[in-house]
């Protein structure tokens, strides 16, 4: 069979790759789009992102009703179908993944399905259930995302032993699940099997969890996880684990003490590693560092400049939109374009309960860099809408420049924080400043006025709260 020729390669089909692919063909190029899985959308769509927004609104309803009685409304006990709970999660992944191979043929975007691997700069092959395939290529992009880490000292291939993937099927709800890290999985997947009624334990090896957000913002999340897990440890390393039975034996060490128990289900969340492996990258010039992540310069390219590299092979925050905003930087370089993603503004969000999103500097980023800030915050105690939501337990928090009074970050935690960030991240890219968002009328009463009044605090004059003027 001849070869299949085409101007632009992509190789993974997840948010970034399938976003380069038809953004190439938007800008007229013909592209070819090769994925391992038979579904496009990679592990966000397929077995991340999506699955676990989906389980985690439908499991919310639990608490929200057993939350009601204290507002006159009484539900009957709640009865879980968890093949019906699979069915229904299932036909949101089949609508979305349906809907990127419609858009991948309206563009005229070619479609492989097999594991590709890279023979020289031009060509790669890509191992087909019909047979080989190989496409020859002027450019690429390569948006072979990440997996699951798992320590060999966890990896007993015991399926009561699981990653994030397993974890989102939902095979039953343990009665005893121990989550291993605090990060975003780890806490948002704990939320739901709690949410399910199981005792959840995590073991977080730093002293807090959901590092990289401020302290501040975490401490509402770690108050809920605190009411609704069963606990949540610090500074707990586990040691090891094995098999006992039906059950897990995992080994602490805790306070320079050791100790053991059992559990039905173990969850590790300890982070991801890059899919660069087994790609053929040898045979290019494409390097990777001492983590595997393939290295790249803010247009995206590497060492061999028409192959660009994005999302999670490529390190740094490993997000979906991160992916997809990069794509179009690839896109843009290897079309001659002047474009870079270095100072791009990448807003973060943990989907507990109650959620925590920021984007721009931080504060203890601010601290860390020397850089002398102002923090104005807004309590949600102080608004009405947050009160008609029966959730008051969260704040909007502003970073600013005190000379140019310039947003530099912004904070949220609260109830349906994820969907407020991004008002905090058109501001930082515009530049603005906290008199820019003071004056910007909000909707009343709603979640968003706590930005506008949290940038009124900033000047001492906020009006459902009472805040000194600066100095």
């Amino acid at each position: 069979m001849s070869p299949i020729k085409t101007q632009l390669l992509v190789l993974g089909a997840g948010p970034g790759g399938y976003t380069a692919a038809f953004n190439a063909a938007d800008h007229g190029q013909q592209v070819v789009l090769v994925e391992q899985e038979k579904q496009l959308g990679g592990v966000c769509l397929n077995r991340g992102c999506i699955p676990s927004k989906a389980l985690l609104h439908a499991t919310s309803m639990l608490t929200e009703a057993r939350d009601c009685a204290k507002r006159g409304l009484h539900f009957a006990p709640p009865r879980i179908d968890l093949d019906q709970l699979r069915s229904w999660k299932g036909s949101i992944l089949q609508k979305l993944t349906q809907g990127v191979s419609w858009l991948a043929q309206k563009r005229g975007v070619q479609v492989i399905t097999g594991r590709g691997h890279f023979e020289d700069s031009r060509t790669l092959r890509v191992e087909t259930a019909e047979g080989q395939v190989f496409v020859e290529f002027a450019k690429a992009i390569i948006a072979v995302g990440s997996r699951p880490a798992m320590p060999k000292a966890f990896d007993l291939g015991n399926p009561r032993v699981m990653t994030s993937t397993e974890a989102l099927d939902i095979p039953d709800i343990p009665e005893r699940l121990l989550v291993i890290g605090g990060g975003y999985i780890g806490m948002e997947l704990g939320t739901v099997y709690a949410s399910l009624g199981s005792q959840v334990i995590v073991a977080e090896a730093l002293d807090t969890i959901l590092a990289g957000a401020d302290p501040d913002l975490v401490r509402p999340v770690l108050r809920y996880a605190e009411q609704h897990f069963k606990e949540i440890r610090l500074k707990a390393q586990v040691a090891g684990m094995a098999t006992a039975g039906k059950q897990i034996e995992v080994a602490f060490q805790m306070d320079g003490k050791r100790q053991e128990e059992r559990y039905d289900r173990v969850l590790v969340s300890v982070g991801r590693v890059p899919n660069g492996d087994d790609l053929g990258l040898e045979n290019t010039r494409v390097t990777r560092d001492d983590k595997g992540y393939i290295q790249v310069n803010p247009k995206q390219q590497t060492a061999d400049p028409d192959i660009c590299a994005i999302g999670d092979v490529v390190g740094g925050v490993l997000l979906a939109h991160k992916a997809s905003r990069e794509a179009r930087v690839a896109v843009e370089t290897l079309l001659g374009e002047t474009a870079t993603a270095g100072d791009t503004v990448i807003p973060a969000v943990v989907f507990t309960h109650p959620e925590l999103a920021w984007c721009g500097l931080t504060e203890a980023d601010a601290k860390a860099r020397n850089l002398t800030v102002q923090i104005a915050k807004f309590p949600w105690t102080a608004s009405g809408r947050a009160m008609t939501f029966d959730h008051t337990e969260g704040f909007t928090k502003l970073v600013v420049d005190p000379e140019s009074e310039r947003i530099l970050g912004v904070g949220i935690v609260g109830h349906g924080a994820g969907e407020l960030i991004s008002e905090g991240v058109v501001a930082i890219e515009m530049g603005a400043t906290a008199l820019d968002l003071a004056e910007c009328v909000h909707p009343h009463p709603t979640l968003s006025e706590t930005l506008m009044e949290c940038a009124e605090a900033f000047y001492g004059r906020a009006t459902h709260t009472y805040a000194k003027k600066p100095a």
